[in-house]
């Protein structure tokens, strides 16, 4: 479990600032899936990272280093519409499928992805890997909860 593991020193956390800062500076320039990157409050370790998208037009994942732990957090849409057993249902049956990331109500009944690192696991590869799968679920699973959520909407 995250909580369980040893808080990392604030050098330990600056290093990893420092590590995120760059590679998310590297994939700005080098991957046009990649529109935006923006900091947090002056203090924060915190970036939100804008996507462009197929399915969904824009995805803006919020990236949060912690003591212990890189949080991340996407909004994939608001509560349904309709069919609400079903929704949720499909959304629970699609975090069997999903690693590192699960689906869950947030604020105002909102959907999120969300999910959580190590900070061993934090290097180009794991962040490589974290902010790919956010982009391929909300990517992979949008669409498919819309038509259940929305359904009366869709011809």
């Amino acid at each position: 479990m995250i909580d369980e593991l040893p808080p990392a020193s604030e050098v330990e956390l600056d290093l990893l600032e420092h590590q995120i800062d760059s590679w998310l500076r590297q994939m700005l320039e080098e991957n046009a899936v990649m529109v935006a990157v923006d900091r947090g409050e002056p203090g924060e370790r915190r970036w939100y990272v804008r996507l462009a998208g197929e399915e969904k037009d824009f995805t803006t994942i919020w990236l949060t280093l912690r003591q212990r732990a890189l949080h991340v957090e996407t909004y994939v849409m608001p509560a349904p519409e309709e069919n609400e057993a079903v929704f949720y249902e499909h959304l629970l049956r699609r975090n069997r499928q999903t690693r590192l990331l699960w689906f869950c109500v947030g604020d105002e009944d909102a959907i999120y992805l969300v999910g959580q690192v190590p900070l061993a696991l934090v290097d180009a590869a794991g962040l490589d890997r974290l902010v790919g799968s956010v982009y391929l679920y909300v990517e992979q699973f949008f669409r498919p909860a819309l038509r259940i959520g929305w359904a009366s909407r869709f011809p």
